[in-house]
This record gives C-alpha cells, sequence and structure tokens, in this order.
C-alpha cells in the first residue's frame, strides 16, 4: 500500500515534476543496461571473450551504481523511484537485444550501439536539468562522462 509523500522537496513543484521525470527516465535506462550487459555477459562468445565478458561486467556495475545514485537522487526530491521490472520494459529508451549466443564483435557493436543512444538521451537530460535543478545536473554531467570514456573504450575495441 502506497503512502503519502513523506519526503519534501528543496524544488518547486514544477521542477520536481522536471526533475523527478528525468531521474525516473533515467533510472529506467540504467537498469535496463544492467540487465542487457548481463545478458551479453552470460551469452557472448569468440575470440577474447574472457576480456569481453570482464568488461561487459564493468558496464554492468557501472549502470546499477548509476540507476542507484539517481533513484536516490529522486527520493532526496521527495520523488518515489519506480525500479520494477514492468516500468523498465515499458519505458526504457535503449535499444533491446537478441537473445542466445552472440559473438564478441557482435557484442562490442551492440554496446557501442547502446551507449550511444544512452549517452545521447543523458545529454538531452542535462539541458532539461540546468535550470530547475543544477545539483542534478551535476549528476548527470558526471554519469555521461563516465558513460561518454565506456563509449570510447568499446569503440576503440571494434576498429
Amino acid at each position: 500500500m502506497a503512502t503519502t509523500n513523506p519526503i519534501t522537496s528543496p524544488l518547486s513543484d514544477d521542477a520536481q515534476q522536471t526533475v523527478g521525470t528525468v531521474l525516473q527516465d533515467s533510472l529506467v535506462d540504467y537498469v535496463d543496461l544492467s540487465l542487457t550487459a548481463k545478458q551479453w555477459h552470460w551469452n557472448v562468445v569468440g575470440t577474447n571473450f574472457r576480456e569481453a565478458h570482464l568488461h561487459l561486467d564493468e558496464l554492468v556495475d557501472l549502470a546499477r551504481t548509476y540507476a542507484d545514485e539517481v533513484a536516490e537522487r529522486a527520493a532526496a526530491l521527495g520523488v518515489s523511484p519506480d525500479g520494477r521490472s514492468e516500468t523498465v520494459a515499458k519505458s526504457s529508451g535503449l535499444p533491446t537485444t537478441d537473445e542466445g549466443w552472440r559473438k564478441v564483435e557482435d557484442v562490442n557493436q551492440a554496446v557501442v550501439a547502446t551507449l550511444a543512444t544512452l549517452i545521447a538521451r543523458m545529454r538531452e537530460r542535462i539541458a532539461v536539468t540546468d535550470e530547475p535543478d543544477p545539483v542534478t545536473q551535476d549528476l548527470l554531467i558526471a554519469h555521461t562522462a563516465k558513460l561518454e570514456e565506456a563509449h570510447w573504450m568499446w569503440q576503440a575495441k571494434t576498429v
């Protein structure tokens, strides 16, 4: 049973709504990334398997850490985060992945494409949070910098 909002927000109602939406959208994308990267981790095969397998776990850890950070930021602003599987499935803006075994090269390309999509979405969110909440914007900027670094490293593997 849901309870009334026990957390007051330092933001105005409009700012809380705007920032809450950004944080919720980020949460579902990060949860989706963590699940998708784990799916690739379990199913990757081929040359350089071990390196890809371990690198995917790093991506999972990054996504899980960022999911927790945006969820906790939302809670701190009086917005109840929703990371339920049904919410993630219907709300994520990331590309889907196929089931089954995937060659290392295919996984590398999928990671690059997925990170590119996420980075574009995060840059939009950075712009949206500029005025209503620079603190959240700061968090998103830090996340995006690390996502761009990961994107570069995964791209460098595909050359």
